[in-house]
């Protein structure tokens, strides 16, 4: 049985203690002291009876301040720690002496021996694997680390062999410190085992899309090949509606690649005239004694360059970027030196990039340069599982800005966002949201709160308001169409052959909406 005893940490507490155990002609196995003020005692199991008559006493002893029964040494849980780690280790584990015979083998390595442990220990290592001399590396002055690769059973093996040193304790105690070597281990890991630790090791960051929405099978798919696309170095072009959240995407594809601790930095094609863009792209040089800037693509050496709406890139910046993916050069604006980059390109657009192509207005060997991997994200009308979780998200960002963790929509309310085709997709959808909590009075959101525009996709955004009846509307209609079409043709007659009316028909309507010649501004 085990005992544990707190006690005062003194000079001669031990001493009492174990008194007390050959006082009644008790046999002490073992003794741990554990600071501050813990001893452990290992003697043998006793009787209830024996117990009673000597536990009085240890609780008696000044100082003294609890005696319990504890269910192993700290040195035993210690000892059966390593022994579980070891043995149930997935790689090959074997402990040598200074002869280099095996002294511990590992579950999995006496499985490979194909003998258990008892049968190998004794033996001397180079019995079991070759291509090293365990006998020479051992018998050198000093002994240090290795990593070799050898043969184990006949199989293909990396093997990290590590000395074991002890500290000479006559030394210790003289201050000389000298280590003394106690053997060594090896730890070996196969082909397979180490393709595996690889893989894993390139697996996607799976945190780097959390952040976005993916109930729909639509979004799930997409989320697939980019954690897929994220882990191969090449060009990946995004293609969605505006406001579908093609930067969060593509910013998650750069979190989870080799690249993830490098930059990542943004440009928006659309947002910049020619000349700033080229020069925010890739830098300017060195001129009437100003210094040089560097560009987005030297900025982001190492990292990842995101081209937001690729499709309104000039063909003059078409070019260069071209040369850029090519060979990972260009020349800054105004410099004739050669800069040399590292970086992968994620681009995105809202734009049909091949029927750009076939008007020449964007250059076929960009785009399929650009358009190694594609991830078309699907508009927010064409995913509605996502919406109500992205409502939910964006109602409980809004309360934490302003303070409110109470808001909720109204069932009508949710049930009118689930259906309304949200032309602007996520944008639009946090933007509504956000709004309305933020004028919100009370805690829930109803259908008026949203402020939205009544919208078809035959028609787009509809008048909220109308008044009148559908004749005075076709009127209204009517007298528009003929003030644009009027001036264009020389005669009432022209018009009327366009229209497919009579020169009559034309005639009076010009006079009963009041369209001539005088009254339209050519």
């Amino acid at each position: 049985m085990r005992l544990e005893i707190t006690c005062h940490d003194r000079v001669g507490m031990g001493q009492k203690i174990l008194a007390i155990f050959v006082e009644h002609s008790i046999n002490v196995r073992g003794i741990e002291f554990k600071q501050p003020g813990r001893i452990f005692i290992n003697i043998p199991d006793l009787e209830f009876s024996e117990i009673q008559t000597f536990m009085p006493q240890l609780r008696l002893l000044e100082g003294v301040a609890d005696v319990r029964t504890a269910p192993y040494m700290p040195s035993e849980r210690e000892r059966n720690e390593l022994v579980t780690l070891i043995k149930t280790f997935p790689d090959p584990f074997i402990s040598l002496d200074v002869k280099g015979n095996i002294r511990i083998v590992n579950n999995i390595a006496s499985s490979i021996m194909g003998c258990n442990e008892d049968t190998v220990k004794g033996q001397h290592i180079s019995q079991w694997l070759k291509g090293f001399n365990f006998t020479r590396w051992l018998d050198n002055v000093d002994v240090f680390a290795q990593t070799r690769r050898l043969k184990f059973q006949g199989e293909d093996f990396v093997a990290d062999i590590m000395p074991i040193n002890v500290i000479n304790e006559i030394d210790e105690i003289v201050g000389d410190n000298n280590q003394v070597l106690a053997g060594a281990v090896l730890i070996l890991k196969s082909e397979a085992r180490l393709g595996q630790q690889i893989n894993a090791f390139k697996e996607p960051n799976e945190n780097a899309f959390s952040g976005i929405q993916a109930s729909s099978s639509g979004m799930r798919k997409v989320i697939r090949e980019a954690k897929r696309m994220s882990q191969l170095d090449a060009s990946i072009l995004i293609i969605g509606e505006t406001g579908t959240g093609k930067e969060l995407l593509a910013r998650a594809c750069h979190a989870a690649s080799e690249r993830a601790e490098q930059p990542f930095m943004t440009l928006n094609c659309a947002a910049l005239p020619d000349d700033v863009a080229e020069s925010e792209l890739f830098g300017v040089g060195e001129k009437d004694h100003e210094e040089s800037k560097r560009g987005i693509f030297e900025l982001a050496d190492g990292g990842s360059v995101f081209l937001d709406e690729v499709g309104e890139m000039s063909t003059k910046l078409q070019s260069k970027l071209l040369r850029v993916i090519q060979n990972g050069s260009f020349r800054r604006v105004d410099s004739e030196q050669e800069v040399t980059v590292n970086v992968r390109i994620i681009s995105s657009t809202n734009k049909d990039l091949l029927n750009l192509v076939s008007l020449g207005q964007f250059r076929e060997d960009l785009y399929y340069r650009l358009n190694v991997f594609g991830l078309n994200i699907p508009p927010l009308r064409e995913r509605r599982s996502d919406i109500l979780p992205l409502t939910e998200f964006f109602i409980v960002h809004a309360g934490q800005q302003i303070g409110r963790s109470n808001l909720k929509l109204t069932p009508e309310c949710s049930e009118f966002i689930e259906h309304y085709p949200w032309p602007g997709n996520v944008r639009q959808l946090e933007n509504v949201l956000t709004r309305s909590a933020s004028l919100l009075e009370g805690t829930e959101i109803e259908i008026e709160h949203l402020q939205l525009p009544a919208y078809t996709r035959e028609h787009g955004y509809l008048e909220q308001e109308f008044e009148g009846t559908l004749d005075a509307a076709v009127k209204n209609f009517e007298a528009d169409l003929l003030r644009k079409l009027y001036p264009a043709y020389p005669s009432t007659r022209q018009l009327a052959k366009k229209l497919g009316l009579s020169h009559t028909a034309i005639a009076n309507k010009l006079r009963e909406y009041d369209i001539n010649k005088k009254t339209i501004k050519i």
